[in-house]
């Protein structure tokens, strides 16, 4: 396991948990984001994700070491799965331990907002009667150089 990582397979976050736990730690906060089925009356059938891998997992590490920097004594591990992902299955996980349980929990949101605002994943949303890209990515992968 890779602490901050891209993967395409089924995500175990009890993994992630496990890292993160340690003597000093007062709590952990484990986040994991699931597919929805009905999102404003609309019915998803599956989700597809893509990443620009690399640059995506650098981007995780980073919102690491800004959390770590920001709530003294935490320790966080972020997976995000890319492919297709049926209705329940986990698309993301953040472990966050922490002294204290506020800072975990604070910690915790801080890293799912900044993953929607930095980090290259986009996420189609595949409908019965349509699809969508959405998120605040601006640009779609097939628009991304990857030189």
């Amino acid at each position: 396991m890779r602490v901050f990582e891209i993967v395409t397979e089924p995500i175990l976050p009890q993994t992630y948990a496990d890292y993160v736990l340690r003597p000093e730690a007062g709590a952990v906060t484990l986040f994991t984001g699931h597919v929805r089925e009905w999102t404003q009356g609309v019915r998803t059938l599956y989700l597809a994700y893509e990443a620009y891998v690399p640059m995506a997992e650098k981007k995780l590490a980073e919102i690491g070491r800004e959390i770590e920097q920001k709530w003294e004594g935490t320790r966080v591990a972020i997976a995000h799965r890319i492919g297709e992902l049926q209705i329940g299955d986990i698309a993301v996980v953040i472990a966050v331990s922490s002294p204290h349980r506020s800072d975990a929990y604070q910690a915790n949101e801080y890293a799912i907002e900044r993953i929607k605002e930095i980090v290259p994943i986009w996420k189609r949303e595949i409908w019965e009667d349509g699809t969508q890209w959405i998120g605040q990515q601006k640009k779609k992968p097939e628009e991304i150089r990857h030189d």
